[in-house]
């Protein structure tokens, strides 16, 4: 009898442990069916990030190298995004954190950055494509609403392969018959690899600036035959509807705030070309939306630059400074710091009667991503308010971008040269043109 007892004994702990064995195979199953569901997908997870921080750049047409809207285009570029996002390099935003807050910080939470690196850890998965959130409505080739106007360069620029390249004029007649305030405006170059930057300037009528200069054609400061219009191809004083350079932003003002193009006014562009290796061309165009109402507050760019500083070889650290009082009441908007190859940092202040200073905007300058920078809250400032610009430039040869850290830089127009300009936005009454708002009263009565 002990046999049979001992035959039953043994398969009853046979059976029993293919019990437990399946019980914990499918207790691992269950384990790890939850665990890759904690993983992030694309559709899901990575791309509403993509939709609301990179595809501004990252898409057909745009001034990225590639478009990141599909999974397909984002999949190879996993562990690149994850790289770049890690070190705040994409997207790119260079303010200090310690000063301000901007409406357009374009910056990833710790949240946005972790979800990226932990997708493409776990192997950059797509998920369900009815996770997918509504695609954005982009306008197609353009950062603003759709343009109510596009005015461009009538005639293309020719651009060497090497070389310096003069700045190049070309002179635009509006025809407008009535005073036009601009809501929203955005530079678009032809040739953006070849584009320093560019200023599109407002001619009034009533502006002799350049009157001797040809319209509807390039022409550079060496093509004038005065002394007085070759200065004048090199210095004015004339309102600015827009700056581009690389990685900066198109101008869109809220309700109730915009720039005025008066009647029968020309539009300048001035634009800085560079060279690269490759001959081309370029047409400059400017879109414009108008705004739909007169708006109660007008919008001028203003600058605080210095022109007489010079930078010792192998300087590291050298700093510049500026200051200027405003000469009546205004709201500031917005900031667009502008330096060469040597820029490192660059500071807006307000300083106090007693001298302490307020630092509105502190940035780490990165030449290739030139952002402007929008106050969250503008700030209203009184009139004699003194407003200091600051900027540190790198001549070492520990700055890679230096191209000659022997040399003593002075201000140039040429990218090896520096500059050192701190335009600033402010918004005044709308009856206010740029030249009545430099006129002061005395603010003692």
């Amino acid at each position: 009898m002990a046999k049979p007892t001992s035959r039953i004994a043994g398969a009853t702990s046979v059976a029993t442990l293919l019990i437990i064995m399946v019980l914990l195979s499918s207790d691992r199953s269950v384990q790890a069916g939850s665990s890759s569901a904690t993983f992030p997908t694309f559709y899901k997870d990575v791309l509403p990030i993509l939709q609301q921080h990179c595809q501004v750049c990252h898409r057909a047409g745009e001034i990225a190298p590639m478009p990141l809207v599909t999974f397909a285009q984002a999949h190879g570029y996993a562990e690149k995004m994850k790289r770049m996002t890690s070190v705040k390099m994409m997207p790119p935003w260079f303010a200090d954190s310690r000063f301000g807050h901007f409406s357009n910080d374009n910056s990833l939470t710790v949240e946005q950055i972790a979800t990226i690196a932990s997708w493409a850890d776990s192997g950059a998965a797509a998920g369900n494509a009815k996770d997918a959130p509504p695609a954005p409505q982009w306008t197609k080739g353009w950062n603003i609403p759709e343009p109510d106007l596009v005015i461009g360069m009538p005639a293309p620029v020719t651009i060497p392969a090497q070389g310096d390249v003069e700045y190049t004029y070309e002179i635009v007649p509006t025809g407008f018959t009535e005073d036009k305030w601009v809501q929203a405006s955005e530079i678009r170059p032809t040739s953006r690899d070849h584009v320093h930057h560019a200023v599109v300037y407002i001619r009034p009528p009533s502006s002799k600036w350049l009157r001797n200069a040809p319209l509807g054609r390039p022409f550079s400061a060496s093509d004038m035959t005065a002394g007085e219009d070759t200065q004048q191809a090199l210095f004015t004083d004339s309102d600015m509807l827009l700056v581009y350079a690389p990685g900066s932003s198109p101008d869109q003002w809220p309700d109730g705030m915009a720039k005025c193009i008066p009647a029968g006014s020309d539009l300048v562009f001035q634009m800085h070309y560079t060279t690269n290796g490759h001959a081309t061309t370029d047409q400059t165009s400017i879109g414009i939306v108008f705004a739909k109402q007169p708006p109660r507050q007008r919008v001028l760019t203003l600058q605080l630059t210095n022109y007489s500083f010079v930078i010792p070889p192998e300087a590291d650290n050298f700093r510049v400074e500026v200051f200027g009082t405003l000469p009546n009441d205004a709201t500031l908007l917005s900031f667009f710091p502008h330096m060469h190859l040597r820029g490192k940092r660059f500071e807006y202040d307000i300083v106090q009667p007693g001298g302490a200073t307020e630092t509105l905007l502190r940035v780490n300058y990165h030449f290739h991503w030139q952002m402007s920078y929008r106050l969250a809250q503008p700030r209203f400032l009184k009139a004699g308010t003194k407003l200091q610009a600051v900027a540190w430039f790198d001549n070492s040869r520990n700055n890679p971008h230096n191209p000659d850290p022997e040399q003593t830089v002075r201000w140039g127009g040429q990218t090896y040269e520096e500059m050192m300009v701190g335009f600033f936005d402010l918004a005044v009454p709308a009856s206010v043109d740029k030249w009545r708002y430099f006129v002061r009263h005395d603010q003692t009565k």
